[in-house]
């Protein structure tokens, strides 16, 4: 038992590197709705969004209880994850040793990506807690049907897909998997949580739908970031689950090693996958499900798939040699991402300091969450409907491509010049004049 603490405080005190990094906006956007009132989340926000409002409704107890500073919130993304690799290590002593479990969490617990993502204050740690809970009950029914696992199944695939409507692909993959084994009573009775979900969701979730076919075509650049099925899409869900969010210059030399990286713990994952049927089907059947829903709704982006990564890790544990191999690899793309803070996310938090309260400042309304979030004195002008008038104005280069603005033709159009530029992380601030 003890081994799995350490594994477990191994992977927290990992997670509290970088932590205090700069909100970027998604994770804005989460606080600032989340310190809304329930009706207003439902009915003010969620019918614009494109995710159930589950996570906004925790996340909004979460602040009441422990306050909105950015490391006491991102806290609880880092819960969801540690309680993830201990699922993870009960899924591997149910499929074979404490051994195993033991590896599997730990390749779960040094993954690059999932440490980034356990850092970020949204619903994808929380839904693959979820979706990992669901496995574990997956693999115990197929041993014993008892009304502990019935119960805990549904109870797990209605709160996942109550939280993220992308975990239909893996909760759709089990369901698949009874189907072809003929295991009827399974596939009926472990049900009803999945149907209770969308009997309760099913409303918001129609409007939702209707209106992010209006923000398709408001949005002219909106499909492309969604994730269309196309090569790229496809070769970034291995890379990015070996890897993480890092990237350096030059591409050539990046692919290079991240491609290197891939093919090791794919090679190493092979003995798993050939071994293991019900891993390897509960790995590949989601992807498959994605690709075919995402060539009608484009959503075939890696993070996605963010609850892969432990049935992976699962299936390289299988490896005795290269699990320790991928160990390594994990671990060092890991520690390029926590250790060099040129890797972290988008530095809103300088940004925002920089700025000033007499400020013009004009940007994307609809992007302007972190600034509202790090400094509310700021007013933010929307570069994408109205037209500056001021002598000096300062530009938030964000987004525009997805929205198909150009700010700097339209202000050049109005008569003034470029006099600056800063750079925070991938975020441009401009300075013109007239």
């Amino acid at each position: 038992m003890w081994l799995i603490v350490l594994v477990l405080f191994f992977s927290f005190l990992i997670r509290l590197i970088g932590i205090n990094q700069s909100l970027w906006l998604d994770e804005a956007i989460s606080v600032n709705v989340a310190k809304m009132s329930l009706s207003n989340i439902v009915n003010n926000f969620s019918i614009a969004d494109f995710h159930p409002p589950s996570h906004y409704f925790f996340l909004n107890i979460w602040i009441r209880l422990f306050g909105d500073g950015v490391v006491v919130m991102r806290i609880s993304s880092v819960l969801f994850s540690l309680i993830t690799i201990y699922l993870v290590y009960k899924i591997g002593k149910e499929i074979k040793n404490k051994k195993f479990g033991l590896w599997a969490a730990l390749l779960t617990g040094v993954n690059p990506l999932l440490i980034y993502f356990s850092q970020e204050l949204r619903m994808y740690m929380l839904v693959v807690m979820l979706l990992v809970g669901a496995i574990y009950f997956f693999i115990k029914l197929n041993k014993e049907v008892n009304w502990r696992n019935i119960l805990g199944f549904n109870l797990l695939i209605g709160s996942s897909f109550l939280s993220f409507y992308g975990s239909i692909f893996l909760i759709g993959a089990m369901f698949l998997y009874w189907l072809f084994k003929k295991k009827f009573k399974l596939f009926f009775i472990n049900s009803i949580g999945i149907i209770l979900a969308i009997i309760i969701i099913g409303p918001l979730l129609w409007t939702q739908l209707m209106n992010s076919q209006k923000a398709l075509v408001d949005v002219s650049n909106w499909a492309s970031t969604l994730g269309k099925v196309n090569l790229k899409n496809l070769f970034l869900i291995p890379i990015k689950f070996t890897v993480g969010k890092i990237s350096w210059y030059p591409k050539k030399f990046y692919y290079l090693i991240a491609g290197l990286g891939t093919m090791v713990a794919a090679l190493f994952s092979l003995k798993g996958l050939i071994k293991d049927k019900v891993l390897r089907f509960l790995l590949i059947v989601p992807l498959i499900l994605g690709i075919i829903f995402s060539l009608k709704t484009p959503l075939l982006q890696y993070f996605r798939f963010l609850y892969l990564i432990p049935i992976w890790s699962l299936l390289i544990a299988y490896s005795k040699k290269g699990r320790k191999i991928v160990f390594i690899i994990f671990l060092l793309f890991s520690s390029i991402y926590l250790l060099n803070p040129k890797m972290h996310r988008e530095d809103w938090k300088s940004l925002s300091a920089s700025l000033k309260k007499e400020d013009n400042i004009y940007l994307i309304s609809s992007f302007g969450d972190p600034i509202r979030y790090y400094n509310s004195e700021v007013k933010i002008n929307d570069i994408k409907s109205s037209e500056p008038e001021e002598d000096k104005i300062k530009i938030v280069k964000y987004g525009e491509e997805i929205h198909g603005v150009d700010s700097s033709k339209k202000v050049e159009g109005l008569g003034y010049k470029k006099i600056g530029e800063e750079n925070f992380r991938g975020i441009k601030l401009e300075k013109w004049q007239k």
